[in-house]
């Protein structure tokens, strides 16, 4: 069930059975040659959308206006500062606190939002302390088994920006951008992969420059419809077995 379609009746009785809810967290940006500009919110949507269709759980609208300044230099990148996208999921979480939601699992699909996020939750466990409710923050990716299919699938060639994993799940999804472009970008160091973690890139302008076709190292031609099928069913039943058993272990 999604929030912006269920009306105050339906969610009222729904916290009856079940505190927690699913908060999407994506970006709006570039994601190379065949990727798609909302590709990070696309994928949680996706993902939380199918879960919901197994398991009956509470779908809160993706919030996709989040920081990625490193993009801008690309078309149609829209971001926001780290600051501002802190505060308003800050008050969005109080807001859904207000309403009832003691277990709020986020479900996030781009790594620069994970720092202003867990700076939130601190601030708002600051100001509440056990009063607060409780906060998971959970990338689709970092689940074992859909981890394990990447790996399966793409290798090294999985990159950090515009992945085949993430792009497969938009094809299955959304649609196919067809390319000319069949050659892999360069690989990424282990040192370059453990310095950028979370989104950590430079100025907008060196970036565009060290990465002027929008991937960091990722050969996103490798994906395809039936990838991107198994990745969302790979995700959806994971993020169902995390968010049961999470608010079960701790009511």
């Amino acid at each position: 069930m999604k929030l912006e379609t269920a009306t105050s009746r339906e969610v009222a009785d729904y916290l009856d059975k079940c505190a927690g809810i699913v908060l999407p967290t994506g970006s709006l940006e570039q994601h190379g040659p065949i990727g798609l500009i909302g590709t990070d919110a696309l994928c949680v949507t996706t993902i939380s959308e199918r879960a919901a269709t197994k398991y009956t759980m509470l779908i809160a609208p993706t919030l996709c206006y989040t920081p990625a300044q490193f993009n801008m230099n690309f078309a149609g990148t829209v971001s926001v500062t780290a600051r501002a996208f802190a505060q308003l999921f800050e008050d969005i979480l109080r807001s859904l606190y207000r309403q009832g939601f003691k277990f709020i699992y986020v479900l996030n699909g781009h790594g620069a939002n994970l720092a202003p996020m867990r700076s939130a939750v601190h601030d708002l466990y600051l100001d509440l302390d056990d009063r607060a409710p409780k906060v998971k923050l959970r990338s689709w990716w970092e689940y074992p088994t859909v981890n394990a299919l990447r790996n399966e699938l793409f290798g090294d060639r999985e990159g950090m920006h515009g992945t085949p994993s993430e792009v497969a799940i938009t094809q299955a999804s959304v649609r196919v951008v067809d390319s000319s472009n069949h050659q892999p970008p360069a690989s990424l160091s282990e040192e370059f992969i453990r310095d950028h973690t979370g989104d950590f890139h430079g100025p907008a302008s060196e970036h565009a420059r060290d990465f002027p076709d929008g991937r960091v190292g990722s050969h996103s031609e490798l994906a395809n419809i039936d990838h991107g099928e198994a990745l969302i069913a790979a995700a959806a039943n994971a993020l169902i077995g995390e968010f049961t058993s999470w608010i079960a272990e701790s009511d």
